[in-house]
């Protein structure tokens, strides 16, 4: 695939990422995504033979795959994983705070109306939530903690409650609140 190719394809997963995270997967319908990316309709079954739930799929994957790198890149840099953990929160909470409250996680608004329904949404939902567990065990592991699995689960499970409280109350208390309370779970 050429340049052009590789452009068009990369601006109709952005545009579908922007739709889902802020109106979830029925929000991303095939003309939001042609028109809010610029690509012509053709262009959409060509990249995306397996029509929307592909475009979907690719489009929390490349999400989830940004965010894990993030993620690890901070790992790499703190000190331990309350420093990460702290670090991870502001990100995602500037992220959120800069999009008028408007782009949570960009799995959870599929998570929460397609996996049940979708086996390949489910799929790439469980594989991205995977990722982060394992970045914040592999972490945690380092660090010594006595339960790095099961306590990366309770960690991510707190982060993306506090990113859905946040957008809700549109405040970055949730997200302030988890922060204090992550010294005494780690």
């Amino acid at each position: 695939m050429g340049q052009k190719g590789e452009e068009t394809r990369g601006r109709l997963l952005d545009a579908t990422r922007d739709l889902i995270e802020t109106g979830g997967y029925s929000g991303a319908g095939v003309n939001q995504v042609i028109a809010a990316s610029g690509a012509p309709r053709g262009s959409l079954y060509f990249h995306f033979p397996g029509g929307k739930d592909q475009l979907v799929g690719e489009s929390v994957r490349r999400a989830g795959g940004e965010i894990d790198r993030a993620v690890r890149e901070l790992a790499a840099a703190a000190p331990d994983a309350r420093s990460l953990v702290a670090g991870v929160l502001g990100l995602l909470g500037d992220r959120l705070a800069e999009s008028g409250w408007r782009k949570g996680c960009p799995v959870a608004t599929v998570a929460l109306e397609m996996a049940a329904t979708s086996d390949p949404l489910h799929e790439v939902c469980s594989e991205v939530y995977g990722s982060w567990e394992g970045a914040l065990r592999d972490r945690l592991a380092a660090d010594g903690h006595p339960d790095p699995a099961d306590t990366a689960v309770a960690v991510l499970a707190l982060i993306e409650g506090a990113l859905l409280l946040a957008r809700a109350h549109r405040s970055r208390d949730p997200l302030d609140r988890v922060a204090r309370r992550i010294p005494a779970l780690l």
